[in-house]
Parts: C-alpha cells; structure tokens; sequence
C-alpha cells in the first residue's frame, strides 16, 4: 500500500487537483520514494508493457537480416499479442471476475472497508484538528491481476478548496495499521474491485461528526499522556 503524500512520493506536483476525488492511476505519474514500489509502479506504464511485449519483434531483426522484411508485414500479429497480454495474462476475464465472490461475501467486505476507513477519518480529523469540512479516504487499485496488488491511498478534502491532505507519520501509521489486515487484505479488495469492475473507492467523513472522546484521545497521544 502507497499512502501518498508530500512525503511519500518524490514528484509533489503530482498531488496538484482542482477537484476530488483525485485519481491518479492512468492519469497522473506517482513516483514513490520507495525502490520497490517505484518497481512495481512501473509496470503500471501501458507504454513500457507494450514495448516488453513487442520485445520479440525488436530483437528478431537485430539477430537475423532476414528477419527483418516478415517483421515489418507482421503489424496484425503485433496487435493480437498485445491484446492477448494486456486481456488475457494481466487481467481477468468477466466470467472469472464474476466467480471471484457472491453478492454477500462482497456486501461484507464493503462494509468493513467503510467501516475501517470512516474510523481511520475520524482519527485523522482529530490528530490534526480539523472541525469542519469533509475528509474523503480515497483507495485506488490497479486492475491488472495477475501481479501483487498496487493500492494508492490518500486523504482528501474539498475545504477550504480540494486538495490532498499532508500525512505526518502518526498519521500514516493509522492508515497502515487500521485499513488492512490478515482478516480483510489488498487482495480481499482487489476481488471485490475485479467482481464490480470498480478500482477506485471514494469513503467520506464529516470532521463535525468527530465525537469530542476521540479529540481527547488524539490530543493526550500527541503530547505523550499514557491513557
């Protein structure tokens, strides 16, 4: 899981919106400043899949001459290997997506997902003083399937104009620790997404509604009261 934030991510710029919920898988380039999801991160990059992809129709012409003239009058045969790849091994079929949970098993794992993001809402508005306005927990997921799961997540809020919200790492360890676990995981998610064909989950939170214990909470652990 990607928690993106000025300090998480090496290009801020990317985190620049004019209005929520702000996506950016397919629309905006992340770089993380972790190695291994800057990996993972790349292969999210339709262009760099297609050249891999094509890799075979480079190289045959730089091994052999001869090659070369067959390659060029095979543009179709490049068209049906990439659908083949981008449809057929990185993503799941609709038939296989609809086998991945029944309407229940889906119903219950929205609603925990609801249920853990409202709550990690509500810490946040407290650990940072915000009163009014809406907080937005946005959790977007990479479509292709058949990699380890890719979750961007980030904290949002139209007030006083839309903008995403700077994480400190008190913060972000609430999103860590209260988002996902062994009982609901990126890739219990990730099948519910697969199933409705939905990658992005939009979950609000009136900072208004934050009950005055959970201020108090916020505010004893800030400055290191044991309770």
């Amino acid at each position: 899981m990607l928690i993106v934030t000025k300090d998480t991510i090496a290009n801020r710029s990317a985190l620049d919106t004019s209005s929520l919920p702000k996506q950016f898988l397919g629309r905006a380039l992340v770089v993380p400043r972790d190695w291994g999801q800057i990996l993972r991160m790349i292969v999210e990059l339709q262009a760099l899949r297609y050249l891999v992809t094509l890799a075979p129709f480079i190289i045959a012409p730089l091994m052999s001459r001869n090659l070369a003239m067959p390659v060029m009058q095979a543009p179709a045969l490049m068209l049906v290997l990439i659908a083949f790849v981008e449809l057929k091994v990185l993503r799941l079929s609709k038939s296989a997506r609809a086998k991945l949970l029944d309407a229940d098993q889906m119903d219950r794992r929205l609603d925990t997902l609801t249920f853990r993001a409202r709550a990690c809402l509500r810490k946040i508005a407290a650990q940072q003083g915000i009163a009014s306005g809406q907080l937005r927990l946005v959790i977007e997921q990479s479509e292709l399937a058949r990699l380890p799961p890719l979750t961007l997540v980030s904290v949002q809020s139209e007030f006083p104009n839309p903008h995403l919200l700077t994480l400190d790492p008190v913060a972000r360890a609430m999103l860590q620790d209260g988002l996902f676990d062994d009982q609901f995981s990126e890739r219990d998610l990730l099948a519910v997404n697969h199933h409705t064909d939905v990658y992005l989950r939009d979950i609000a939170q009136e900072a208004g509604a934050v009950s005055a214990q959970t201020r108090l909470a916020a505010y004893l652990q800030k400055h290191g009261v044991q309770q």
